[in-house]
């Protein structure tokens, strides 16, 4: 019987989802974004992923877990607090219930709550939260989800392993229902990922219909709720994540300049997922070589970059390690070459499913010798598409290796979107040399322009034989040469090369806030959300605070110490024990501070606002 639920419009809402890592959270979380998306509602996702690959099934190591933040309004994190909790065992309530809201509601799965999932999640002998009145403060939804889908699928020929891994569609319907979804796209997926195997598909859809007709019909949930379409700029939008929008970015200055793109990659987390998107577009004349390990997939691409392709490769902390070397021979040799490293927790393996800001320093100085390469990093998923075309721009017509520095929640996170036009991309524009200039009787492969750059000549270009290599270079000729005063010259020539690359990139602006004023906060990668949300609200205050978030790191917009200068302080947010600020104090000799956070997770908006005020308090504190 329906219970003709009331309607609630809310303009944003907050949702994890939480279990082990067979219950299908990820998929749950992402099926639920992907409609969310289609509906027009601004999101911003956050996948929490165990570090164990294998961790037993309901330990507290084992919980998976998606945070999904939608709203009316244009949003830039996946939030705070969580307003609703799934959590399909005791070991998911445990790991997540701190981050719930006062108030909030918690949608368990019964059958997780036995004494046996009690205990791998170690609640002391005979306690049990749902029982023990320690959830009074929540709206606590009871659902004996595994055993209503075995009912749901009494009939089909699958074992209980099989039946019991739909669940986590009973729950997503029970959402739709609760969010007056449709249940369209997700149905079209299933259709799509098991057309092959149409007992899985029925068992899928059937339960997906099963947790919607279950919100519908039962007395458990009385409201659903509805958060309207949010106000974005017109035009063709997708939820996209942020590998994908890199590998997107990489075919789109592939075609914009005419190179063919070459990846040589060793699968490493959170890298991977470039590997495997660029892997699906070999119309685009995207080569991709999955190489025996890190040395042998750069070393690679420097060959595919020396012969006149767009070489890629892609990481993470540990491989950029093994690659240092193979960077600076790229460097030495000035050839243009694009090291992607997607950032993760350290150091040695770390925390390979959480993200951190951890190898800032590596990319800036990580190589032996003078070995400058510039270094660009991204700020959100969807920025990754321009980050990495414009980092192909500044290693082709720089022709020098760069680094792209992006992380684990940026990687994974989605947001919505806004396709380019293809019209509106900036040129990448280059010639390979393919002729001797006037006066040259052979090729001279370090003949620099008016930006240091030395020519592309192709191998087997007739009359441009030449030899490069990593021993030092004379200068113009490329000839080996120890001359101490030779190896001084091409030092400070490599270093003037990166640094004229400030000539050619833009000023930097400010995000938000007065041009002068009490605090600047800098930051870089992907605290940018987090950043821009907590000035925002103390900007409504009016209070006196600024936000400029860094693009180009090495070099430094030519504008950024002219900003700094504007301010009387200076604030550094890190995800990491205080880089960034490290290589500002060095170059424009600023008091700033650091705040550094380290636990594989981003900053809440909270807590950068409870920083910010503190340092605008001591500021008008008076000095005895």
């Amino acid at each position: 019987m329906s219970t003709n639920p009331t309607e609630t419009v809310l303009r944003s809402v907050v949702i994890k989802f939480a279990g082990d890592s067979g219950d299908g959270m990820q998929l749950t979380g992402s099926q639920f974004t992907n409609n969310t998306a289609l509906m027009g509602i601004d999101l911003a996702t956050f996948p929490d992923f165990p570090a164990e690959i294998r961790a037993p099934l309901g330990t507290l190591p084992g919980v998976s877990g998606f945070q999904l933040h939608f709203s009316s309004d244009h949003i830039f994190t996946p939030g705070d607090d969580c307003d609703v909790l799934v959590a399909m065992n005791a070991a998911a309530l445990k790991t997540n219930l701190k981050s719930l809201k006062k108030g909030g509601r918690i949608i368990v799965n019964i059958e997780g709550f036995d004494s046996k999932n009690l205990r791998l999640a170690n609640y002391p002998e005979g306690v049990n939260p749902l029982d023990d009145n320690s959830l009074d403060n929540f709206d606590v939804i009871r659902v004996d989800v595994t055993k209503l889908t075995r009912e749901t699928l009494k009939d089909i020929p699958l074992g209980t392993k099989e039946k019991d891994r739909a669940k986590n569609m009973f729950v997503l319907g029970f959402l739709y229902w609760m969010y007056n979804r449709k249940l369209d796209s997700t149905i079209k997926f299933l259709n799509e990922k098991f057309a092959k195997k149409p007992d899985i598909l029925e068992s899928n859809i059937r339960v997906l219909k099963a947790g919607f007709n279950y919100g519908d019909t039962t007395e458990t949930a009385t409201t659903t709720y509805t958060v309207e379409k949010a106000k974005l700029q017109p035009g063709t939008y997708r939820s996209i994540m942020g590998n994908q929008a890199l590998a997107y970015g990489l075919i789109a200055a592939s075609e914009k300049s005419g190179l063919p793109i070459f990846l040589g990659s060793y699968p490493i987390t959170p890298a991977s997922d470039i590997l495997h998107e660029l892997s699906r577009h070999k119309a685009f004349g995207v080569r991709t070589f999955q190489a025996e390990d890190e040395i042998a997939a750069i070393a690679a691409v420097i060959g595919a970059s020396y012969g006149g392709s767009l070489g890629v490769t892609a990481t993470s902390g540990p491989g950029m390690a093994l690659k240092s070397e193979a960077m600076g021979l790229a460097m030495m040799l000035e050839i243009p070459l694009l090291i992607c490293d997607i950032q993760r927790g350290g150091p040695s393996t770390g925390l390979p499913t959480k993200t951190e800001q951890s190898d800032l320093l590596q990319a800036y100085y990580g190589r032996n010798g003078e070995s400058p390469i510039p270094v660009i990093s991204a700020s959100m998923p969807s920025d990754c598409f321009d980050v990495a075309y414009e980092a192909v721009r500044i290693a082709i017509q720089h022709m020098t290796p760069v680094i792209l520095l992006s992380d684990g929640y940026i990687a994974n996170g989605s947001e919505p979107w806004k396709f380019p036009e293809s019209e509106h991309l900036r040129p990448i524009e280059f010639k390979f040399k393919t002729e001797l200039g006037d006066g040259e009787d052979k090729l001279q492969p370090y003949l620099r322009d008016e930006k240091g750059v030395r020519p592309w000549a192709i191998p087997g270009t007739a009359g441009l034989e030449h030899r490069i290599g990593g021993l030092e270079k004379q200068h113009i000729t490329g000839n080996v040469n120890y001359e101490p005063e030779n190896h001084q010259l091409m030092v400070k020539l490599r270093q003037e090369k990166v640094d004229k690359i400030a000539d050619y990139i833009p000023p930097q602006k400010l995000d938000s806030g007065p041009e002068k004023g009490k605090l600047l906060v800098i930051g870089w990668g992907s605290t940018y959300g987090s950043i821009k949300t907590a000035v925002a609200e103390l900007q409504k205050e009016g209070l006196p605070v600024s936000h400029a978030h860094l693009r180009y790191i090495r070099p430094f917009p030519k504008n950024l110490g002219q900003i700094i200068s504007n301010f009387e302080q200076v604030l550094i947010p890190e995800l990491n024990n205080g880089q960034l600020i490290k290589i500002i104090r060095d170059q424009y000799f600023v008091d700033a501070a650091g705040y550094n956070k380290i636990q594989g997770i981003p900053f809440t908006r909270s807590e950068l606002i409870l920083k910010m005020r503190d340092m605008l308090e001591e500021a008008e504190t008076p000095t005895t």
